[in-house]
């Protein structure tokens, strides 16, 4: 199995792409797994249940095994239905991208690198990507509707003081009466300090309904929370909330993000429609 090291990876772009248009491609969809270091498409052809016919592309079982491996080695979890099927799409653009670069004979001093042709073949596409013109109008539109991204998020200061095993609801009710009648929160647990904590990463962590809670605790006070997986006992230190951007300050960011989009659309459409002249054929268990 060919393993695509992040070296081999950056020399491959700077040989066929502008910096600015291999930062683009850091962040295209199509690679996002294969650049965070998976192996799942620098698979060897020994993955690919491959016919006569060149035309005709066979997903097998021993890719869709993987694509579960490498995801669960990443992320602690199995892949769910939606991730699974953006797996297998990322897999098949690239197993595109690679024959479209061998028809175009881009392997040419490259046969034993499938990495290289890939980004080849997605150099040539990117020859073609033409940015349409844009008003300040619909720019500032763009950007609302994407406000989040730029907004400064709602920030957490807080302490959680965490009892050793699993302690259950009233474990917690329990030690939060104890905590507020003055007993010192490291007597029975582990205190743990969290500053200017995002409130994304809050809902990451903890789940929507924590996050809630957590803005509307009073400054300074133990309290019993409840967590997507459990329940914690938590004093809010302090709290910012969102402060919106201001679209005048961080117009050049939009422009950039607005032309990185466009271009990602119009890459991801252009090797969609080369998956036209291939058969299709899923040999997965699903």
């Amino acid at each position: 199995m060919q393993q695509l090291t992040m070296g081999a990876a950056r020399e491959a772009q700077t040989e066929s792409m502008p910096a600015h248009t291999v930062r683009q491609w850091l962040r295209e969809p199509l690679l996002h797994f294969a650049l965070i270091g998976s192996l799942l498409f620098a698979l060897d052809h020994f993955l690919v249940s491959r016919t006569d016919d060149p035309h005709v592309i066979v997903m097998d079982q021993a890719v869709e095994d993987e694509a579960r491996r490498v995801f669960a080695a990443a992320r602690g979890r199995e892949p769910d239905a939606d991730e699974l099927r953006a797996l297998r799409q990322v897999w098949l653009d690239n197993e595109i991208l690679y024959r479209e670069g061998l028809v175009l004979q881009v392997d040419r001093g490259d046969t034993a690198i499938r990495e290289r042709v890939i980004f080849k073949a997605l150099s040539l596409i990117d020859a073609g990507v033409k940015l349409p013109a844009i008003d300040d109008q619909t720019l500032r539109a763009w950007f609302e509707k994407r406000r989040d991204k730029y907004d400064e998020p709602a920030r957490f200061d807080f302490e959680e003081a965490a009892l050793a095993g699993t302690p259950t609801e009233s474990d917690i009710r329990q030690f939060v009466a104890d905590l507020d009648h003055g007993v010192p929160g490291d007597s029975r647990a582990g205190l743990r300090v969290f500053k200017g904590r995002p409130q994304s990463n809050i809902l990451q962590s903890y789940g929507e309904e924590f996050a809630t809670a957590l803005a509307g605790l009073p400054v300074g006070q133990w309290h019993s929370l409840q967590s997507k997986t459990s329940w914690h006992a938590v004093r809010l230190i302090g709290y910012a909330a969102t402060q919106p951007a201001d679209y005048d300050l961080v117009r050049g960011p939009v422009l950039q993000d607005w032309k990185d989009a466009v271009a990602s659309e119009q890459r991801t459409a252009a090797v969609r429609a080369l998956a036209s002249k291939y058969q299709i054929v899923s040999a997965s268990r699903e």
